[in-house]
């Protein structure tokens, strides 16, 4: 199956879809146009930025479990770029350990969205649990995500996860593709589908005539699995010249699930609140202060915290940073182009850089945001709307 010209580059829409199979060369059928709002892209509506330190680690996520003196605990930590698109899945490998010896109370570290949905299924499993955390859900690393559906985003290096990770990872998938489904059409719209488009720009070199760049780093073998998942997800098909809104070298689109991580923080927040949970903040520094809680049971999902409390330097941070635009209503489908990846989230149209693809920010725990970084971004986007390359309606002002 040929892959795409020019974006094969980088695996599509941060997915290793490109090359999994699940990306159709042929094109659609039918010749109506496709009607898209066009997005105002411009800097000065920017209206935050934020970076988010992913916790990658080679071998895959951390869910084993250790005595810290009487107390069990339970790891829940380093899933690289795919935290909040396996969270429900990892969370429940976590419970099920948690939960062997039928604990009444369970304590949680750590408020982002491992440590949110963990707590939620181990109050479905019957247990009263309290959060420890320094802060809750919208301060966290986990606030500062994408928003996209990118299970093995950065999941773990092929030949560092063990012979039953792949096995691991596909259940922690459909257990969360499963779950995420329950929060499609809730008021707010915590999740939901979406249209996505993959842009070859005219004037791009094709892949096999560009000339070559060194990468900051050597690229590393970074681990795909959605091939066992392909039948969850729809095929991308390549769309006719004439019917794109976007004057193009070649046009994909497809649909993926994304997460308006405002509106879906919050309802995750009340469904642990509503449920009886406890919250307390907490910020601990030592192992020996989780063994001192009164809870024997504990889950730790720390993220990349646990790197410092738990001393665990096969946690490497992988520097992210997004620009939130003004949200526009009738804009309702993300695109990637000449790499710059947008997200049309409810909360903020979210920007990002990827050049570099998936080495870019690896190994780089800077957070302190770069405007110019978003502002450049911005600025690329933004070109996609000139006369020169939209057909669609008139861009506002």
């Amino acid at each position: 199956m040929a892959e795409l010209p020019v974006l094969g580059r980088r695996r599509l829409l941060q997915t290793s879809l490109l090359g999994s199979g699940l990306l159709s060369a042929c094109a659609t059928t039918g010749s109506e146009a496709i009607h898209l709002a066009p997005i105002r892209a411009r800097t000065d509506r920017i209206f935050d930025i934020a970076v988010c330190l992913r916790p990658f680690r080679a071998a895959g996520p951390r869910l084993d479990t250790e005595r810290v003196g009487n107390t069990l605990v339970v790891h829940n930590y380093g899933h690289g770029g795919s935290g909040w698109s396996l969270s429900w899945g990892s969370g429940t490998i976590a419970v099920r350990k948690a939960m062997a010896a039928s604990p009444r109370d369970v304590a949680v570290i750590g408020c982002g969205i491992l440590g949110l949905t963990s707590a939620i299924l181990a109050q479905r499993a019957g247990a009263r649990v309290t959060i420890y955390a320094s802060e809750q859900l919208p301060q966290t690393r986990s606030s500062r995500a994408t928003g996209a559906w990118t299970p093995d985003s950065r999941i773990a290096l092929l030949g560092s996860a063990g012979p039953d990770f792949a096995a691991t990872w596909e259940e922690m998938a459909r257990v969360s593709f499963k779950a995420h489904r329950n929060y499609l059409g809730l008021p707010g719209t915590p999740v939901e589908w979406t249209d996505f488009f993959s842009i070859a720009a005219a004037d791009e070199p094709a892949a096999e005539s560009a000339a070559p760049s060194a990468p900051a780093q050597p690229p590393l073998p970074f681990a795909s699995y959605s091939r066992t998942i392909a039948d969850l997800l729809p095929r991308a098909k390549r769309i006719p010249p004439e019917v794109a809104p976007f004057q193009a070298k070649a046009v994909y689109r497809n649909e993926f699930m994304i997460f308006n991580i405002s509106d879906y923080g919050h309802t995750l927040l009340n469904d642990f609140f509503i449920a009886g949970g406890q919250f307390r903040y907490a910020n601990f520094r030592e192992p020996s202060q989780i063994g001192a809680l009164p809870q024997k049971v504990v889950i730790n999902c720390t993220g990349y915290g646990a790197r410092a409390l738990w001393r665990d330097e096969s946690v490497i941070p992988v520097r992210g940073q997004i620009a939130r635009l003004i949200p526009q209503a009738e804009v309702r489908y993300g695109l990637d182009y000449k790499h710059v990846f947008v997200v049309p989230r409810r909360d903020g149209i979210v920007v990002q850089a990827v050049e570099g693809g998936d080495m870019k920010g690896f190994g780089d725990s800077n957070e302190t945001v770069d405007r110019k970084e978003s502002d450049k971004a911005v600025t690329i986007l933004a070109e996609l709307f000139s006369p020169v390359r939209w057909r669609g309606p008139p861009v506002v002002a």
